[in-house]
């Protein structure tokens, strides 16, 4: 039965990662009946609709121009106009633009729709064969190497399944990080191309991916990152004084600072950036 499509309201419609069979009959209908559509790419949501003989105008909405777009969509919702939002793939959000808008039409009172789609994060998660009853999702890895070290770090204690999104141009680099934060044997499963042609599913170590994935040949598509959650039981905090202690007993084997901080950040509940801190003072 077709869902009637009401005035005023911001739809956030679900569409394909991939394979266009994917797309719901829920959000065709959506598409075809509302006003307008804020897509992040009109030339790929384009393709889209052209498959699906869908006429209805559209109006770009993405990382650069969403600022400069939110008082014009705000007015046309305060209309009446239907809209509906959309990403290149998935739900938008996501990873996507999409929250920014979102907000701001909770704040004014405006009704929200959504129309679920598929996403890459949640398909390759069952997909995985690592635990599904706890995750967490931490998207594409920030490139600042302060904040990247911190999550790293953070991540290395998180006892439950977690996933990232990572591009092809910087696959490798994360994964070496990932090696170094949370060890080489480390449960990892690698997605690629999602419901399309050339899709992949690869599982193994995080050194077992370093070297799959390695060499100079250029990666295509997008990732998805499955990593399984830590199964170390970790002692208590120590004192500072029994930290400065331990660090001792190590580097005392000839181990520097910086090794010594990590291999103790593997046995007790204390970050290994603190643990160096300590280190310094010795």
């Amino acid at each position: 039965m077709s869902e009637e499509i009401k005035p005023g309201i911001l739809y956030i419609v679900g569409t394909p990662i991939g394979n266009l069979d994917d797309i719901t009959f829920r959000a065709i209908n959506t598409l075809k009946t509302v006003d307008l559509i804020a897509a992040e790419d009109t030339r790929h949501t384009g393709k889209l609709l052209e498959h699906f003989q869908i006429d209805t105008p559209q109006i770009s909405y993405h990382e650069n121009n969403r600022a400069s777009r939110h008082g014009e969509l705000l007015e046309r919702l305060g209309e009446g106009k239907s809209i509906a939002l959309v990403s290149d793939a998935g739900m938008p959000g996501i990873s996507d633009p999409g929250y920014d808008l979102v907000k701001l039409c909770v704040e004014r009172g405006i009704s929200i729709v959504p129309i679920p789609g598929v996403t890459a994060a949640i398909t390759a998660l069952a997909a995985s064969g690592l635990p599904t009853d706890r995750f967490v999702f931490e998207g594409f890895l920030t490139t600042k190497s302060k904040l990247r070290s911190a999550l790293l770090e953070s991540l290395a204690e998180e006892s439950r399944t977690i996933i990232l999104y990572e591009s092809p141009h910087r696959l490798r680099k994360t994964l070496k990080d990932l090696r170094e934060a949370l060890g080489k044997e480390r449960a990892i499963v690698v997605a690629r191309e999602l419901t399309k042609l050339y899709e992949e599913i690869w599982r193994g170590t995080i050194e077992k991916a370093v070297a799959h994935f390695g060499g100079d040949k250029p990666l295509k598509g997008e990732f998805t990152l499955i990593i399984g959650g830590t199964t170390e039981t970790k002692i208590p905090t120590m004192s500072d004084e029994e930290v400065k202690e331990e660090l001792k007993k190590i580097m005392k084997q000839g181990v520097s600072r910086s090794q010594a901080s990590k291999q103790l950040a593997q046995r007790i509940a204390l970050s290994r950036r603190r643990i160096y801190e300590l280190a310094l003072e010795i």
